[in-house]
């Protein structure tokens, strides 16, 4: 297969149909950046299988998504995508570097439901950037970042309320979209490397936090959440 592009956790296949793209998980972790990397055999079965898992019941609930199918255990066929150059972030509870930013203890519930755009740019740091700068730059439409917000936030309820029956707590996460035909669709993946997910009783991070602080056992909470997961569903 042509390899159309290696990221820190994914590799991209040019597809066997045109318009299309194979993504091929991979076991590679990061942290910083890149700056932080360690391989960590077994991490892209897990985070494969759950994204497939989330983006199957996304779609099954009206979310328009660029998956079509599962090729095996890492790899997916989806929708070839142009894909827009900014992040969605959808924070409920303070966190991370909300928490750091702003002086907010981590772990307080937030008022409101807080969305964010960053700017897709590993050599700026993916810097946080706002709707004028992103129509300003031509990066996207405003009626675009409208519909990237409204679905956001509907998959941030349909994501809440799963998490819940898994006895998870849906702390933040993020989101990536591409256009087909004109059509925004849902992409890239949804996985403990994307989204901060606590232990509903304890707060036991599940996520890749494990790894970003060092806190050990970084595929016990994927696998633990992975295992939920498949319960729930």
């Amino acid at each position: 297969m042509d390899k159309l592009y290696e990221g820190k956790s994914k590799i991209v296949y040019e597809g066997t149909e045109p318009g299309t793209c194979i993504i091929k998980y991979k076991d590679t972790a990061t942290a910083g950046n890149g700056v932080k990397k360690e391989d960590l055999p077994g991490k892209g079965l897990l985070n494969a299988k759950i994204s497939n898992l989330i983006f199957d019941y996304l779609a099954k609930n009206g979310v328009k998504t660029h998956l079509i199918e599962v090729l095996d255990e890492t790899s997916v066929l989806v929708k070839k995508a142009d894909i827009v150059m900014v992040e969605v972030i959808v924070r409920n509870v303070a966190a991370g570097s909300f928490s750091k930013k702003y002086g907010v203890p981590e772990g307080t519930k937030l008022l409101n439901t807080v969305t964010e755009f960053s700017l897709k740019s590993d050599e700026l740091g993916d810097p946080m950037i706002n709707d004028c700068q992103i129509t300003a730059l031509g990066v996207a439409t405003q009626a675009e970042l409208d519909e990237l917000k409204a679905v956001s936030l509907k998959v941030d309820q349909l994501m809440s309320e799963l998490f819940l029956k898994c006895g998870i707590k849906l702390i933040d996460f993020k989101l990536e979209f591409g256009r087909v035909d004109g059509e925004l669709l849902l992409c890239d993946e949804i996985s403990p490397d994307s989204c901060r997910l606590w232990d509903a009783e304890t707060d036991e991070k599940l996520d890749k936090d494990r790894f970003r602080r060092d806190l050990g056992n970084v595929l016990d909470g994927y696998r633990d959440v992975l295992a939920r997961l498949e319960q729930a569903i």
